[in-house]
């Protein structure tokens, strides 16, 4: 039975919002609305000043929609506009935080967390994301993997995950699989149903998967950033307290150039760069063994040490690391012991050495 927008509507004109006492459908609360196959998706605005309250209001929609005849999954979201707030005092002795620069709030329970990005898409850093937090997990750790792509999710399919994830009434649990656990908005939303959504939508998702998630106790959460550099980058940038980035790159010039801009908006923001790994380094033949360098070689290392950044290592070109992440089941799980699963045990060794060295700490400056 197919499911349309004004079923959805009409279910969502029967839940009221208890602080405007009108329906949240009159009450132009409801946006982003996304239909697809059976599966819906739409966010509840809500002004700023009511955050989490508003929870048992999400949670209501969600349910109303649920029980239309034909959904088969629900994703509702809290997001709300930021009002322009009035200037405040200063604060004594010149302390006060920049006004531009939000507040970086930490994860409860989880020690470290850092994010694999790229400046562009199609270098894969979704499978060097997926396979350096299981192979972080094979060192003893206790990890997380977050898929920060909104758009673009692509954890459920390189995990072999196709359920939701259970709710305690206060906290989403995170999927555990392979030894690690994950969350997406894929595992909420259908893989082909696309999210139309404006940026303050994308930015609550993921503050609502980062911090309404039940990630503790973790050792490191891994983010699978979404490519680019927009806002949903720096969003978890300016609001997480990043232990470092990984940048994924190609061997390719015109890769590598943005590559350079991710690593620079890493700076930008303060967060260290744990360093440049080169996916896709070359290509050894199944068949004989000959390894050729279709995309061009060293250019990852050649940026690293352009801009003074670590060089992490390099992930060959196989046809056993895409087969294994189409069927959901990464190299590093299934294959620990091959050559391919090594070289992300070798990356995930440097990324431990370095999110576990101790870092300078920032200076402190005081006016008296």
């Amino acid at each position: 039975m197919a499911v349309s927008r004004e079923d959805v509507l009409k279910a969502l004109a029967g839940v009221t919002d208890p602080a405007s006492g009108r329906d949240v459908v009159s009450a132009d609360m409801v946006q982003g609305l996304v239909l697809r196959d059976g599966n819906v998706g739409f966010a509840i605005e809500v002004p700023p000043s009511r955050g989490r309250s508003a929870e048992p209001l999400r949670e209501a929609c969600e349910a109303a929609v649920a029980r239309i005849p034909g959904v088969l999954s629900v994703s509702a979201v809290l997001t709300a506009h930021q009002e322009q707030r009035a200037a405040a005092p200063p604060a004594p002795h010149g302390h006060a935080p920049h006004p531009h620069v939000p507040q970086r709030m930490g994860i409860p329970g989880v020690q470290s967390v850092i994010a694999v990005a790229s400046g562009k898409g199609g270098v894969g850093k979704s499978t060097v994301a997926v396979n350096l937090a299981l192979a972080l997990s094979k060192l003893g750790m206790k990890i997380g993997l977050l898929d920060a792509d909104i758009y673009g999710p692509s954890v459920p399919r390189l995990l072999g995950i196709n359920r939701k994830p259970e709710s305690d009434g206060h906290q989403l649990q995170p999927i555990e699989k392979f030894g690690i656990k994950a969350m997406s908005i894929g595992f909420l939303v259908g893989e082909e149903s696309p999210l139309v959504w404006r940026g303050p939508m994308v930015q609550s998702a993921l503050t609502q998967m980062m911090n309404d998630v039940a990630w503790a106790p973790l050792d490191v959460l891994v983010l699978d950033m979404p490519p680019g550099t927009g806002d949903a980058q720096l969003t978890i940038a300016q609001r997480v307290p990043l232990k470092g980035a990984v940048i994924v790159s190609t061997p390719q010039d015109i890769a590598l150039i943005d590559a350079r801009k991710g690593l620079q908006m890493f700076r930008k923001t303060e967060v260290p760069v744990l360093g440049i790994v080169e996916n896709m380094s070359v290509f050894v033949c199944p068949h004989c063994g000959e390894a050729s360098h279709i995309f061009g070689h060293g250019g990852a290392r050649a940026t690293a040490e352009q801009l003074d950044a670590p060089f992490l290592g390099e992930i060959p070109l196989v046809p056993a690391i895409r087969e294994t992440s189409d069927a959901g089941t990464p190299i590093v799980a299934l294959k620990p012991d091959s050559a391919e699963a090594q070289a992300f045990l070798a990356l995930a060794t440097q990324v431990a050495e370095k999110i576990a060295a101790p870092q300078r700490a920032a200076p402190r400056i005081v006016i008296e």
